[in-house]
């Protein structure tokens, strides 16, 4: 399988913030998903930092799905085995229930309907109260002066397809206010991104 192994020089760089963040708020204990795992480099490094979290990656692509895989094959016993999961299939849905869930830049790489599906899935399998949900990625703020390098990332992104783009944080917030959601904190991130965190309520 070690030829299924893909990387991902964002994951590279992102790692060590993002896990700061998160051992600062995932629960000590229990099952978490990660939505939109891509390579499988971040479920390998936080399932490895976080023993106590069994930590579940999922992506509805094949190829990473076998990335994933390939990895797992060095991780602690922690790292559970991917799952196929679409945002906007709701059979491809797990039934169990979830301490946490975890995604990271999906939102502006898909669909509006797929921000509207990883929310309403958050709602359905996060432990009902206090489920956490982590987003990190970059968003467009009203109250914040959007980085240049954020605008122009925005715009590449909308010429390979209209249908991407960076999201309004606010509009994001309204979603998951929807589905149960109680928007607690921002932390900015290097590189002008920020990871979102809301509570199930």
């Amino acid at each position: 399988m070690a030829d299924a192994r893909m990387t991902s020089a964002s994951s590279a760089r992102n790692t060590k913030p993002i896990l700061e963040v998160l051992k600062a708020h995932m629960p000590a204990a229990g099952p978490v998903l990660e939505v939109a795992c891509g390579s499988g480099e971040h479920a390998l490094a936080f399932s490895r930092a976080m023993p106590g979290l069994a930590w579940t990656p999922s992506d509805p692509d094949a190829a990473a799905l076998a990335s994933a895989e390939a990895w797992r094959a060095d991780g602690p016993p922690n790292l559970e085995a991917p799952i196929r999961l679409d945002v906007t299939d709701e059979t491809t849905w797990p039934d169990a229930t979830f301490k946490a869930l975890y995604c990271a830049n999906m939102i502006h790489i898909s669909p509006w309907s797929a921000t509207e599906g990883l929310l309403r899935l958050a709602g359905r399998v996060l432990l009902n109260p206090g489920g956490l949900l982590a987003l990190y990625g970059p968003y467009l703020e009203a109250d914040v002066a959007t980085a240049a390098s954020n605008l122009a990332f925005d715009e590449s992104l909308k010429a390979r397809d209209p249908a991407w783009g960076l999201r309004s944080r606010e509009d994001v917030v309204d979603v998951a206010r929807d589905q149960g959601l109680a928007y607690t904190l921002r932390v900015p991130m290097p590189a002008n991104n920020l990871m979102l965190l809301f509570r199930r309520v």
